[in-house]
């Protein structure tokens, strides 16, 4: 079978070996494929590997032999899930991958707001210590994480991770998700708001939680609170966030999404105050990529048997 790779430098920059693919076939990788280029790209692939690119109607229109698609990723909001099922082509994902590397980004990002270890990194080097009156110059405030209320809404592999870490910290935790099934401490998403010192995104990008955290939700939660989000930028309005910064109504606003990646030359988000920005690399650790290209070749492989798994249409 021809196996074409639509966007392999988003898994890999040289440093994760692609070879594993070769198992199944002839392998045909490119780095980056423009949208105007990706159907004449998979026109005589049998299977797509992909992350990020976007295969519907249009791009698929010349792909007559396709019959599977595996992504390297959880999400598949890029894929035209119904338009497959159609022509029979098969969706797998790589779900929980990355729950770990999600998990510890979302606490580092935490922990960066509470602790400020950039900004008294970028105090020593300047050589602020040098000249400072005291052994301890706590020139920026401090929190602890003990005690802080955190919610969490979708409260999937990544969401559960999530909050047993924070338990660890001696922290409580709210939780919210849409079944609204699951152990004590779900909630609704106005109890959440209100009651959450800090709110973490966990959930998928759908119809309904598009632009979810917008104007009307920053007013719900506390004055001061720390907003995260490692899930999807499209959850959250960037004007929005943008606005509750200025404000004050926001503390601290910590994100590695955005809904346009790279980052749009005129985001409001750049720049913008007390807002810590990651780009899109909470996934990224080579162990995790390592584990991702592992459930990349079992779904192909369990396709090719006959007992495909992971299968998202």
């Amino acid at each position: 079978m021809k196996i074409v790779l639509t966007d392999a430098q988003t898994v890999t920059q040289g440093d994760l070996s692609l070879e594993p693919l070769k198992e199944f076939g002839e392998v045909e990788i490119n780095l980056l494929t423009p949208d105007e280029k990706i159907a004449e790209t998979v026109m005589d692939a049998d299977a797509i590997i992909c992350n990020k690119t976007p295969l519907n109607a249009e791009t698929l229109r010349l792909a007559s032999r396709l019959k599977y698609i595996g992504l390297f990723a959880t999400g598949y909001n890029n894929i035209d899930t119904d338009y497959c099922r159609e022509r029979g082509i098969t969706v797998c994902n790589a779900g929980s991958y990355s729950t770990d590397a999600v998990c510890q980004h979302t606490f580092a990002l935490i922990l960066e707001c509470l602790n400020r270890v950039g900004d008294y990194s970028r105090f020593v080097s300047e050589g602020n210590w040098k000249n400072s009156t005291t052994f301890s110059p706590f020139v920026y405030p401090l929190s602890e994480i003990a005690g802080k209320t955190l919610g969490i809404v979708g409260c999937g592999s990544i969401g559960s991770a999530v909050a047993r870490v924070a338990r660890a910290f001696n922290m409580n935790v709210l939780a919210y998700r849409r079944s609204g099934r699951g152990e004590d401490g779900f909630v609704d998403l106005d109890t959440l708001l209100r009651g959450s010192d800090i709110v973490t995104v966990h959930c998928p990008l759908n119809d309904d939680s598009y632009r979810l955290f917008d104007e009307k939700t920053f007013a719900k939660m506390k004055d001061g609170a720390i907003f995260v989000n490692t899930a999807r930028g499209a959850i959250m309005d960037e004007n929005a966030v943008a606005a509750a910064l200025e404000s004050g109504k926001l503390a601290y606003a910590a994100i590695d999404v955005l809904e346009q990646e790279p980052m749009a030359r005129d985001c409001v988000l750049c720049g913008a105050k007390n807002c810590i920005i990651t780009p899109h690399i909470a996934w990224a650790p080579m162990e995790t990529r390592e584990r991702l290209m592992g459930i990349v070749c079992d779904n192909l492989r369990a396709f090719l048997n006959g007992t495909p798994k992971n299968v998202v249409n």
